[in-house]
């Protein structure tokens, strides 16, 4: 049972992770429609995206952050919103779909390439948050 303060948090996560979905979703419809690229850089996009967002807003309103945010407000944004748009399990799925297909080499570039561009984007966040914060 979830007493009075737990479920503000709860809603914020359940509210944040279905706009990250449906933002998931347009992305894949803007890059692969729109742009008529492979689903793949969809995938890569939002976790590089995600990556990015997470690690900026967590800097933003940590201790030592300039936004003050509720941690309702904190768990909307990156329990929910960066969960529901980022795409972990997707990206393993399109990995191991490379694999089964027999195409190691564009499987182990793809996962290395998404990986290392999550951790760079998940660094630029910081770096951009860290700046804000002086």
């Amino acid at each position: 049972m979830m007493d009075r303060k737990t479920m503000p948090i709860v809603m914020a996560v359940g509210c944040g992770a279905a706009i990250g979905s449906l933002l998931r979703f347009l992305s894949g419809v803007a890059i692969v429609s729109g742009l008529g690229l492979s689903a793949l850089w969809a995938t890569a996009f939002v976790n590089v995206v995600g990556s990015f967002i997470i690690m900026a807003f967590a800097t933003l309103t940590g201790p030592d952050g300039r936004l003050l945010v509720s941690p309702a407000g904190r768990q909307f944004v990156m329990g929910g919103l960066c969960g529901g748009f980022t795409t972990f399990s997707a990206m393993s799925l399109d990995t191991f779909g490379l694999l089964l297909a027999g195409d190691l080499r564009l499987g182990a570039i793809y996962l290395v390439t998404v990986v290392g561009l999550s951790l760079a984007a998940a660094w630029v966040g910081y770096g951009v948050a860290v700046r804000i914060n002086r």
